[in-house]
């Protein structure tokens, strides 16, 4: 199943996704960025950057409802992060608000939350552990199986809060349909594999359906009675920073504790765990952790004000409990994913480098435009199918420039490019022969300085382009033909040249042929009138008709000349 994707058509080649992906699971395929399955942890980062807004995250919201309505019985688990989304101090008023949904039954994931971490302090005061992952995170989890071999040996072997809940659930309400609800798109994959879950939503398609129902959170009022739980609302401080070391009652001796939050973050300790020891590290996979989720609902304050109001509604509520403890298998293993990727061979790389005009490492530009780390690790992506040679920005911007320049000096016509404060930013030879431009580089000089502009001028002026206009250039005495066209949305002007000067040579040289002929013609009828006025009465008839074919001809030429002008 496809957890996450991108809307079709939305997206602009601008390969920011990838190059925000921490693990490169995008590909490319007609422009169009998709998620390679196999490869991605879920993160949902890319979701957030996309200046096209173009996530599109599974949704389960009509899946949910069909179970509100299907006549079954269904309990919520509702990560702790609800009271920073929903703005919501008080459990009671989310749970009332859920039971008006439909929901049978609502308790927090931190239940399990709890349970996790009393698994975690039983295995460190094992001692077993030369460092220690933990488990709560599963896109973190997933990256530690595809991607980290070495590090998953120390990934705690235990469930996460939502599944620890969902079992716990399960002992409690055996025929009920359990669904998380959270700020995360890993728990989504996560649900499905786990055997126990029947959906998730994410709190944006909470907030829908709260919308879709018209229930509004603030026009409920708390409900009273709670029993005292220290340990449970230790555990609601899991969706931040430094929230699971903060869930411990005690620390197991022998550890340091330490948080690192960002999927960035936690490669560098990642990628050198062996070299520690003793080190008891939480890893979230969110900046900031699940307060932070690709699917939480950002409000006013950003991520410290949400830090703020779940300290708040954690150190409160260590008096408010509720939840009998219930007895569940919270054991949970991460078994070694196979890795997607092939290692293709050292000249497979070089063929593909040299595609884009890498023949040497200091062509390498490593430039990360296209989203990639390197050249090589953009090759290899190549290789692999899940890039395009053209993403490499720099070598298609060469290229298209060299194309350009080609186009422009072999044109049969003459070219000259200006911007709206006429600056010449492109010509060809054929334009500077024409226009008498005999500067080395005319690129970046002023029009005016060279010549005539004043079709220029005009089109810029009307805002329309000037077509097939006849003009006469002083400097080289020549006629041309020009069309002025404009490209407004880059502030540009392209005249096309052509060289009318022998076309215009000729028809001058024609009109004085036949003003010749005309003169010719009419000297002809004169003599031809005192020819017929002494000879009249012998020609009669005839002189009328001689006249008449004469002037045909006077007027047949007059009436070319007219036409051609």
């Amino acid at each position: 199943m496809d957890y996450l994707d991108f809307k079709t058509a939305k997206c602009k080649d601008c390969f920011k996704c990838l190059r925000e992906c921490p693990v490169k699971a995008i590909k490319f395929e007609n422009h169009q960025a998709k998620i390679i399955t196999d490869k991605c942890i879920l993160c949902g980062h890319c979701t957030l950057v996309c200046p096209q807004n173009a996530k599109k995250v599974h949704s389960e919201l009509v899946d949910v409802e069909a179970l509100l309505l299907g006549g079954c019985k269904v309990v919520a688990s509702v990560a702790p992060a609800f009271v920073s989304s929903f703005d919501v101090q008080d459990f009671s008023v989310l749970q009332q608000g859920l039971k008006t949904l439909g929901f049978d039954e609502v308790e927090e994931t931190a239940v399990g939350a709890r349970e996790v971490t009393a698994e975690y302090a039983r295995l460190l005061r094992g001692g077993k552990y030369k460092n220690f992952i933990t488990s709560a995170c599963p896109a973190i989890n997933r990256m530690l199986q595809l991607y980290y071999p070495d590090a998953l040996k120390y990934l705690a072997p235990v469930a996460s809060p939502m599944v620890a809940h969902a079992r716990m659930l399960k002992q409690k309400y055996p025929d009920y349909k359990i669904v998380f609800i959270g700020p995360c798109i890993a728990k989504k994959r996560e649900a499905a594999e786990s055997g126990v879950i029947d959906g998730v939503l994410t709190f944006e398609e909470l907030k829908a359906l709260f919308d879709k129902k018209k229930v509004d959170l603030r026009q409920i009022k708390p409900a009273e009675g709670n029993c005292a739980d220290e340990a449970l609302g230790r555990a609601r401080y899991y969706p931040i920073n430094m929230g699971i070391i903060k869930s411990f009652m005690d620390f197991p001796d022998g550890y340091e504790y330490v948080a690192v939050d960002g999927v960035h973050r936690s490669f560098e300790v990642l990628e050198d765990i062996d070299k520690l020891t003793g080190m008891f590290i939480e890893v979230n996979c969110c900046e900031h952790a699940c307060i932070n989720g690709p699917c939480s609902i950002k409000k006013d304050g950003g991520s410290l004000k949400a830090n703020e109001e779940i300290r708040k509604y954690a150190l409160e509520s260590k008096t408010r409990g509720g939840y009998k403890p219930v007895a569940a298998d919270v054991s949970e293993t991460h078994p070694r994913l196979a890795s997607p990727n092939r290692t293709p061979s050292e000249n497979e790389i070089k063929a593909v480098l040299a595609k884009t005009g890498k023949f040497k490492p200091e062509d390498e530009l490593n430039c990360g435009a296209c989203g990639y780390n390197s050249c090589r690790e953009k090759a290899i992506a190549v290789l692999a199918g899940t890039a395009d040679v053209e993403m490499c920005i720099p070598y298609m911007r060469l290229r298209a420039e060299m194309v350009t320049k080609e186009l422009i000096q072999n044109n049969p016509a003459g070219i000259v490019i200006l911007d709206y404060d006429f600056v010449i930013t492109d010509i060809n030879n054929y334009a500077k022969n024409l226009l008498g431009v005999d500067a080395s580089s005319a690129i970046g000089l002023n029009a005016f300085e060279w010549f005539n502009t004043e079709e220029f001028v005009r089109a810029l002026n009307d805002g329309k382009n000037v077509s097939g206009k006849k003009i006469y250039i002083d400097k080289t005495k020549k006629y041309a033909e020009l069309s002025v066209i404009l490209m407004k949305e880059h502030k540009l002007m392209c005249g096309v040249l052509k060289d009318v000067t022998d076309k215009v040579t000729f028809d001058k040289q024609l009109a004085a042929v036949k003003e010749e002929t005309l003169a010719t013609t009419d000297a002809v009828i004169k003599k031809q009138m005192r020819v017929a006025q002494e000879i009249a009465s012998l020609l009669g008839e005839t002189t009328a008709e001689t006249k008449v074919a004469l002037l045909k001809l006077k007027k047949t030429l007059k009436q070319e000349e007219e036409d051609k002008n």
